[in-house]
């Protein structure tokens, strides 16, 4: 099991930016896969990106891409999401997630190791 924690969500104006970055507890970051999830009211929990141990080989939901960056620092043991453009819809809570295992990577199942969420509102 490792810790993560969430920093950098906040409000901001429609067409704004924010970094999200994540924060592991893992001995062993570059061995965990990364992801974020989000949440908004009254949804299920959605895929946003993942990246692979190396930072190699980024996935995006269809409606981020071109918009969001995924990318991790295995020496700083921290994972970020960079978020340009960003609309009303993007408004949620952010979770990030890790995970040894090699399966998919946009489904939660696939992890068990989550933060405890950032929120992200945007404002029109």
């Amino acid at each position: 099991q490792v810790t993560l924690v969430e920093s950098g969500g906040g409000l901001v104006q429609a067409g704004g930016s924010l970094r999200l970055s994540c924060a592991s507890s893992a001995r062993t970051f570059s061995n965990y896969a990364m992801a974020w999830f989000r949440r908004a009211p009254g949804e299920e929990r959605k895929f946003v990106a993942a990246v692979s141990r190396t930072g190699g080989t980024p996935h995006y939901a269809d409606s981020v891409k071109g918009r969001f960056t995924i990318s991790r620092d295995n020496a700083k043991n921290t994972v970020y999401l960079h978020m340009i453009s960003l609309k009303p819809e993007d408004t949620a809570v952010y979770y990030c997630a890790a995970t040894i295992q090699r399966l998919s990577a946009i489904m939660p199942v696939s992890y068990d190791n989550w933060g405890q969420g950032t929120q992200v509102t945007v404002s029109s």
